[in-house]
């Protein structure tokens, strides 16, 4: 099968030659894995097997999209938002409207001059839709870009004392999203449309269900209607329980849920898969805090068995991924058992890379 329609097919609940394959690395992973396959960064996901070709379009680009060599060096982006690298990441060291009035909040300027200059980002994967799976992510789409720029401590004290500034914020927000996404979609033959919003955290919700129903559901919903508008499935991402509002995703029309963050509260991947998988499939839910870092080459095995196993119980549904990007620490040998478990193993790994390293030696001459 080729990857898109393996991906397909997955999603549909028909048969596979093997489970789909997305997996996110941290930026010291990748560098390590190129250096033992010998290609560039860039490369490792080809090289191991990643069925979805995606980029980011919306702020998501300069937090993940940018890397700098050392800690402490940064930048700021097109949003004003300042990003300094700390421990291999880059994080928000100034959010450009964290001390404004109501005012100046409303005086805000989206970037919209820089959307057509934003989506070409999607040039570098659009190249490979024949074959593969292909999604555009217009994330943090509603709450999560709201308090990048307005700071999470100001923008939670926002939500409890000055709900309505928040709201129009998160408004304006999506707004933007919906514009990004209403030209990604008409401009690429996509296959899925990626959004989302971290809005929980390891222990429960960063604000009430009832209030994400509010500020945060309709707005959402705005971004999702623009995919389904064109046929497209609607995959969304929040790290954290957010076991509260799966149900409340589901009726907006999210189709696919990731990362599954398995160690929080009320996120185990075969109980969520049991309650909502006849209306959701699921992307993610390999633990990168403990059994992927820590766990011996046999627990990685056993329990990638075991998730893969229950979460195509009823014939599908499921792409494997981590629920984080894989951290630096995680063993060679863990990552390869996860893949051979998935169906690529070592030996497949390395001669991927040994296509790789001919193809771009074609391409130098």
């Amino acid at each position: 099968m080729t990857p898109k329609a393996r991906v397909q097919a997955a999603l549909a609940k028909q048969p596979v030659d093997r489970v789909p394959v997305f997996m996110w690395f941290h930026p010291d992973t990748a560098r390590h894995l190129s250096e033992v396959l010998e290609i560039p960064a860039g490369c490792v996901g080809e090289a191991m097997g990643d069925d979805i070709r995606q980029a980011w379009v919306n702020n998501n680009y300069p937090m993940c999209g940018i890397t700098h060599e050392h800690d402490g060096e940064g930048h700021t982006d097109e949003w004003g938002i300042r990003w300094v690298k700390h421990g291999g990441f880059n994080q928000i060291e100034h959010s450009p409207i964290q001390d404004a009035g109501p005012e100046d909040i409303q005086r805000y300027a989206f970037p919209y001059d820089k959307i057509d200059a934003l989506l070409t980002l999607m040039d570098t994967v659009v190249p490979e839709s024949e074959n593969h799976f292909v999604g555009c992510d217009v994330s943090p789409c509603a709450f999560e870009m709201y308090w990048r720029l307005r700071g999470m401590e100001q923008g939670m004290l926002d939500l409890a004392g000055s709900p309505e500034v928040a709201g129009e914020l998160i408004r304006r927000c999506a707004d933007f999203a919906e514009e990004l996404a209403r030209r990604a979609c008409a401009k690429y033959a996509l296959d899925w449309l990626w959004t989302g919003d971290d809005v929980a955290g390891q222990q429960g919700m960063l604000m009430s269900p009832s209030m994400w129903r509010e500020l945060v559901q309709p707005h959402l919903e705005r971004v999702i209607r623009v995919g389904q508008s064109h046929g497209l499935p609607i995959a969304y991402h929040s790290c954290g329980a957010v076991r509260p509002i799966i149900a409340d995703l589901i009726d907006s029309g999210v189709n696919i849920l990731n990362p599954i963050q398995c160690n929080c509260p009320g996120m185990d991947p075969l109980e969520l898969k049991r309650e909502f998988g006849t209306h959701l499939a699921f992307m993610g839910g390999v633990d990168t805090q403990d059994l992927l870092p820590h766990g011996s080459v046999k627990q990685v095995r056993a329990a990638t068995q075991r998730l893969i196993e229950g979460m195509t119980a009823d014939g599908g549904g499921y792409i494997l991924a981590a629920s984080h990007t894989v951290p630096p620490e995680t063993p060679l040998d863990n990552i390869f058992a996860m893949y051979e478990v998935a169906g690529i193993t070592r030996t497949r790994i390395h001669d991927a890379a040994a296509d790789i390293r001919a193809r771009l030696s074609n391409t130098a001459r």
